[in-house]
């Protein structure tokens, strides 16, 4: 006997798509957002992202009324401690995905989101004992082959993928912990970063090598967009989901990583070699091989 999930209306499944698509096209074309700011080291366009993240998830909350979960969870020192954990993970995330597309590595950051779920299964059966069927073995070892395909053409581990999957997929599951919701999480782990954040542009200001106000106002305006382009999509996601089986949210996540595929190859001009190609169509087949196992098992259980 299965356990059925709870009955979604036709119309909140087509509210729930629409939030997902925008939030995904969103991601996709994120690429040119980041180019733009490619000129101003990544750890000051974190920290905007941070900084300006607030008030954004803050004006949110306050229109949606939550403002006292915020509240209560600044008094929980477990919560503030879990707090803090998933906001490390997505500052180094933020971090890593700046850096490599300011530095023409976006077909990376594409291979790192293709492996995400995958890690995201492995790190299912790893911490939380799941039970992986023969599909999912099948994928996570064609992705193994095609990282250690990129590792022999490269002459080393392709990190900046590895460490996008990581950081996201622990972020991800240490996010669960969090006794709120994904909107209110996400305006907890800002907070908890908006000190330092602030503290390092201030001393970035101080010693004249700050680029907000000081190399123009289009740059004023793109680090004041980072807010923008950071909280709304995540806080949109976080909407959508709950509208959503996570079965269409699993074949939605490859549109945001198959958009900055095309951007990097034909419009960042980044190199694609013929082991790149097969590396990323064993990617491709692991994904087509876990999403077949993913719709194949549920049919048989429901």
């Amino acid at each position: 006997m299965s356990t059925q999930a709870p009955a979604i209306s036709r119309e909140d499944a087509t509210r729930g798509f629409l939030y997902a698509l925008t939030v995904y096209l969103m991601w996709g074309v994120l690429p040119f957002y980041m180019k733009a700011v490619a000129h101003i080291p990544a750890p000051e366009v974190v920290a905007h992202r941070i900084v300006w993240s607030i008030p954004v998830a803050g004006l949110l909350l306050l229109w949606m009324g939550r403002t006292a979960d915020i509240k209560a969870a600044l008094r929980n020192k477990r919560t503030l401690a879990n707090g803090a954990l998933t906001a490390a993970l997505i500052t180094m995330n933020w971090g890593i995905y700046v850096w490599a597309i300011g530095n023409d590595r976006a077909l990376e950051t594409a291979l790192g989101y293709y492996i995400n779920p995958l890690f995201t299964v492995f790190l299912g059966a790893v911490v939380l004992g799941e039970k992986l069927s023969r599909g999912q073995l099948v994928a996570i070892a064609l992705a193994l082959i095609a990282v250690a395909l990129l590792t022999w053409e490269t002459g080393g581990l392709p990190w900046v993928s590895i460490a996008l999957a990581l950081t996201w997929g622990f972020y991800a599951l240490f996010k669960k912990t969090l006794p709120i919701g994904p909107a209110q999480g996400f305006l907890l782990e800002v907070l908890i970063l908006g000190i330092p954040a602030l503290g390092y542009i201030a001393y970035l200001q101080a010693t004249g090598v700050g680029h907000f106000g000081t190399t123009g106002a289009v740059d004023v305006w793109l680090l004041m967009g980072c807010g923008l382009v950071t909280a709304i999509p995540l806080i949109l996601f976080a909407n959508g989901a709950k509208l959503l089986r996570m079965s269409t949210i699993g074949i939605m996540q490859y549109i945001a990583p198959t958009i900055i595929f095309f951007i990097a190859i034909f419009i960042f001009k980044e190199p694609f070699s013929s082991e790149r190609a097969v590396a990323f169509g064993l990617i491709w087949a692991a994904l087509a091989v876990y999403t077949w196992s993913m719709f194949h098992d549920r049919s048989k259980n429901s």
